[in-house]
């Protein structure tokens, strides 16, 4: 069996995704679990860029560096070197699911499947919404990271 590796999901790969590639790091290196954590966005707007500057500092203020992580866009590669493909919204899980390759075998899911009464929720995109959404676009991506922790232990 393969050993977990998670990759995360949203638009351009600088707002969410980061977000919860630091939170589920963190929450992995805590709990003592070695899993291939990853990011990525479903469209190319940002490959090569790093995370955006409020993102970057929410996670800073939390105590976990996301500067040196870059975008790139979702790969069939992808589909194979990772167990678990979370999305952050339903459009993105749509356009994930539309590019999945026959004989897949991740779990492709939305990342609040993952906690407990929130199934089926999106993580709101901060990128518009101002200083205060990145705070709960955290507040997400981490509770979904300590839920993540609790179904592989």
């Amino acid at each position: 069996m393969q050993n977990p590796a998670l990759l995360f999901v949203c638009l351009g790969n600088i707002c969410r995704s980061p977000l919860a590639e630091g939170a589920m790091r963190a929450a992995a290196e805590r709990h003592g679990l070695a899993i291939e954590i990853d990011s990525c966005g479903t469209a190319a707007y940002h490959v090569g860029s790093p995370p955006d500057p409020r993102s970057v500092e929410t996670a800073a203020a939390k105590g976990i560096d996301i500067s040196d992580l870059r975008g790139r866009q979702l790969a069939q590669e992808d589909f194979i070197r990772f167990t678990h493909i979370f999305a952050m919204d339903h459009h993105n899980l749509t356009n994930i699911e539309a590019v999945m390759p026959a004989g897949s075998n991740a779990a492709v899911m939305l990342l609040m499947d993952m906690v407990p009464g929130r199934e089926g929720a999106a993580i709101a995109d901060p990128y518009y919404d101002g200083e205060d959404q990145f705070e709960i676009t955290w507040q997400d991506v981490s509770a979904a990271a300590e839920a993540i922790v609790r179904a592989l232990t």
